[in-house]
């Protein structure tokens, strides 16, 4: 049986393993994917109840935006952001909502364990205080913060374990009235 759910995630394990290899994620990868899950949107599947093409377009664009603002913190490289708004085709806006919080919660888990593995916890701590700095004087004094060094994590990994805890949540029926 034909699964979009299974051609996610085949897709999300395909940008993990760019990630940790190059620390990019190939735009030959993003958007194709990106279209197949609107075109899948569209296509009335046995045992699948498409979102249509709307609703997969809303997707897409809620992913891209829920995670731009961290791109412009530069806590986030573009290819995570169009990942996201991929996922989000796949879908739709209220899912792709929940997957992307799942994602938040898994990338401060990753980064945290990345952090201590590493030695550098004190530091990423400090990054991360200077970064919530930096955006307040943006957004509110309009004030430029000196740029500090994050490091960089493969963050298609803390994407790909927050989808895959959305969907497998969701699979099970344990979300409640929020799926």
């Amino acid at each position: 049986m034909f699964s979009p759910a299974l051609v996610l995630w085949g897709l999300l394990g395909a940008a993990a393993w760019h990630d940790v290899r190059s620390r990019r994620i190939p735009n030959r990868l993003v958007l194709p994917g990106a279209l197949l899950g609107l075109l899948l949107n569209t296509l009335p599947l046995p045992d699948l109840a498409p979102a249509g093409l709307l609703m997969a377009l809303a997707g897409m664009m809620l992913g891209l935006a829920l995670l731009l603002p961290m791109y412009a913190l530069k806590a986030l490289g573009a290819g995570d952001v169009k990942l996201m708004a991929m996922v989000g085709a796949f879908l739709g806006p209220q899912p792709v909502l929940l997957a992307v919080l799942f994602t938040l919660l898994s990338g401060g888990v990753l980064a945290l364990a990345a952090a201590v593995y590493s030695g550098v916890l004190r530091k990423v701590l400090t990054n991360t205080g200077q970064m919530l700095l930096g955006g307040f004087l943006q957004g509110t004094l309009r004030m430029t913060p000196p740029a500090a060094s994050s490091g960089k994590l493969p963050y298609a990994l803390a994407i790909t374990a927050g989808t895959a805890s959305y969907l497998a949540l969701a699979a099970g029926g344990r979300l409640g009235v929020l799926a």
